[in-house]
């Protein structure tokens, strides 16, 4: 499992759903759809309307990769933070009892804002 304490691996930009992990579409269920994407410089997370799928690449090839999924109906409180004047970054927490506090950072331009709306339609159906 992807070692959430290290915040650093969850430093991501907003990418499009076509620009994912070509592995990504393996874990996809029926009935789940991509509802954003972001990446770092190896790492990708995609955003389902059912859960979070985080790809952590490893080793110096890339070949080996942990995938780690967290399922909407395993989180008890989220927190989002939009960016201000001087910090551009905005934040997303999700709280999960089995895991504790997973911290997304995201650079660049993202509506944190409307995406609360989001993942509260999922955490709290």
């Amino acid at each position: 499992m992807i070692d959430f304490k290290n915040s650093s691996v969850f430093k991501l930009k907003p990418i499009k759903a076509s620009d994912i992990r070509e592995d990504f579409h393996k874990f996809i269920i029926e009935g789940e759809s991509i509802i954003a994407a972001f990446k770092s410089v190896r790492d990708q997370v995609i955003f389902t309307n059912k859960r979070v799928i985080a790809a952590n690449v490893q080793g110096i090839t890339g070949s080996k990769v942990d995938y780690t999924s967290l399922p909407f109906s395993k989180v008890n409180a989220f927190s989002v933070e939009s960016s201000g004047t001087f910090d551009l970054d905005c934040e997303i927490e999700l709280y999960l009892s089995e895991v504790g506090c997973v911290r997304f950072e995201i650079r660049g331009s993202f509506d944190v804002v409307q995406f609360n709306r989001v993942i509260s339609e999922y955490v709290l159906a």
